[in-house]
């Protein structure tokens, strides 16, 4: 099959060539993979993965292997899937804890996007305790993630300030307020962290006590460098965060709300997995509003 495999010295750590066919274990089946999403994360690390491995989280495709096991969807059905690799390719094998069934009526390209920003968001945003009423404060509010937040920290009834350097469409997702920086932003309850950097810092300062900062994500690069004392105040929560796995129940959660229209997806490129450096460049470059998608074509 063809794959996009990590390869030295090219611009991402990626090149598009042969790989090996995927092989089921009884619990997985195996996709025809349509389309495949981008995150900032398994982009980057294709550039420090030793050289041959198939990369890439999310996709959504058609079942053509059902599991050995007896459990699962059956050939023929649209699935979505998560994994730790293996999405950029023509076919992957994947675990049925890790798959949804796409509802009729949603597109394949729209619920590529879900699985790592969407069960990122929405586990970041449950363990923060209820939401209703408190102020919520998303970072890096126009990628993928902070977008999902945005929404599903408005559907819990929470007060959503979103913190992007575009902030365009924003507001019409839920964010009762968008600012382009932190300076005049009153106190909050809960921080969805993207950036990392300074705006860790400055969002550690703004959220009360007893609130809670989860660190999602850290597109800046940059370190975070904390005054002397900062963590020497009543107690409140810098928590780490990971989303794990068993994204099942996750997926086929968010992909209703997708498909009753309660959670609206932002594609901001797409295009074929040929131009995959023109995505990745994109994406890093900041230029995508929400997700970028590539078609296995």
């Amino acid at each position: 099959m063809r794959a996009l495999v990590t390869t030295p010295d090219t611009k991402f750590g990626l090149k598009l060539t042969q790989a090996p066919d995927p092989v089921a274990s009884p619990d997985q089946v195996i996709i025809d993979v349509r389309f495949a999403s981008l995150n900032h994360g398994d982009v980057g690390y294709a550039a420090t993965t030793p050289e041959g491995k198939v990369m890439g989280w999310d996709a959504a495709g058609v079942v053509t292997q059902s599991a050995a096991d007896g459990t699962g969807p059956a050939v023929g059905t649209k699935v979505l899937t998560f994994g730790s690799d293996g999405a950029w390719a023509e076919r992957r094998a994947v675990s049925v804890n890790e798959l949804a069934v796409v509802p009729d009526g949603v597109d394949l390209a729209v619920a590529s996007t879900l699985p790592v920003a969407g069960v990122t968001a929405l586990r970041a945003l449950r363990a923060s305790g209820p939401l209703q009423g408190k102020r919520v404060l998303v970072t890096g509010a126009s990628g993928g993630v902070g977008r999902y937040a945005i929404q599903l920290a408005t559907i819990e009834g929470a007060h959503v300030v979103a913190l992007a350097r575009r902030g365009e469409g924003l507001a019409e997702l839920g964010a009762q307020e968008v600012v382009s920086d932190l300076d005049d932003v009153e106190p909050v309850d809960v921080v969805l962290e993207n950036v990392g950097g300074p705006t860790l810092v400055r969002s550690w300062e703004l959220l009360k006590t007893g609130g809670v900062l989860q660190s999602i994500g850290w597109t800046s690069l940059e370190p975070a460098v904390f005054p002397p004392y900062a963590t020497v105040a009543p107690a409140k929560s810098l928590v780490s965060f990971q989303s794990g796995n068993g994204y099942s129940a996750d997926l086929a959660h968010l992909l209703k709300l997708v498909a009753e229209g309660k959670l609206t997806v932002d594609i901001g490129w797409r295009g074929s997995w040929n131009q995959f450096d023109e995505a990745a460049a994109a994406l890093f470059g900041r230029q995508v509003t929400g997700k970028a998608v590539v078609e296995i074509d």
